[in-house]
């Protein structure tokens, strides 16, 4: 099965009468759609282009690129796809010795520099719980994470105003596809890394990609504070 297959699978499941009609609700223009449904040209489409397609088609971008796992969006099981890992907030005791406690914060950010400094988000409670069996089999350093609360609807459905992301500052290593926490321009957003044409851009999974143009990531104004491994949130 190609991609030009699941494509047009994808498309007449989820109601889209024509590729005109595709092309309104992914951001992709109608000729490149028509491309990947007449498998015209060597090379692939780009990893952005298939991932609006597959928000707009409401299916896995893994299952939409490659064919791999299922079919359903957000049931792929891997945070550099479409979706994170998600779950109910789990509350644990304090001195729980199965959890780690993750500060939440606030950034505070400079446009132009690439550190990055924290406060307590006293609004929102001062620690989120994670289980150590999880973050210890990942490998990853619990005084390395931070946990930070979503804003906006730009990584809608993915990341809903409100969920609360934690982020491995110890991982800055830009990954295709991957969600990272910027420092962008001195402000902090949370953005899907794509490689493009040989250059590094953040993209929204919204996808109304009118209002959530993509930005470039070629210079100082584009600094990675970390990537984005887990959420918690009330959407299922």
């Amino acid at each position: 099965m190609t991609i030009a297959s699941r494509l047009d699978e994808a498309m007449h499941e989820a109601g889209f009468p024509s590729q005109s009609a595709l092309a309104r609700a992914s951001g992709i223009p109608q000729p490149t759609i028509n491309r990947i449904l007449k498998a015209v040209g060597v090379k692939g489409p780009e990893s952005s282009t298939v991932a609006a397609l597959a928000a707009a088609c409401n299916v896995s971008f893994n299952w939409l690129n490659e064919g791999i796992g299922p079919k359903a969006r957000g049931n792929d099981g891997t945070a550099t796809a479409t979706n994170f890992p998600h779950q109910k907030v789990a509350i644990a005791e304090p001195g729980d010795p199965n959890s780690y406690f993750i500060k939440k914060v606030k950034l505070q950010l400079r446009a132009g520099v690439t550190g990055f400094q924290t406060v307590p988000d006293i609004y929102d409670g001062d620690t989120v719980s994670l289980a150590k069996n999880w973050a210890d089999r990942k490998g990853y350093n619990p005084k390395a994470l931070i946990a930070l609360t979503v804003a906006g609807e730009s990584m809608e459905p993915n990341l809903y105003a409100g969920d609360v992301v934690i982020v491995n500052t110890a991982d800055m290593e830009k990954k295709d596809g991957a969600v990272y926490a910027f420092n962008y321009d001195g402000e902090a957003v949370i953005k899907r890394l794509v490689k493009e044409r040989g250059e590094w851009w953040l993209f929204s999974d919204n996808s109304d990609q009118a209002r959530h143009r993509p930005k470039g990531c070629a210079s100082v104004d584009c600094g990675i504070i970390g990537r984005v491994v887990k959420r918690e949130t009330d959407h299922i």
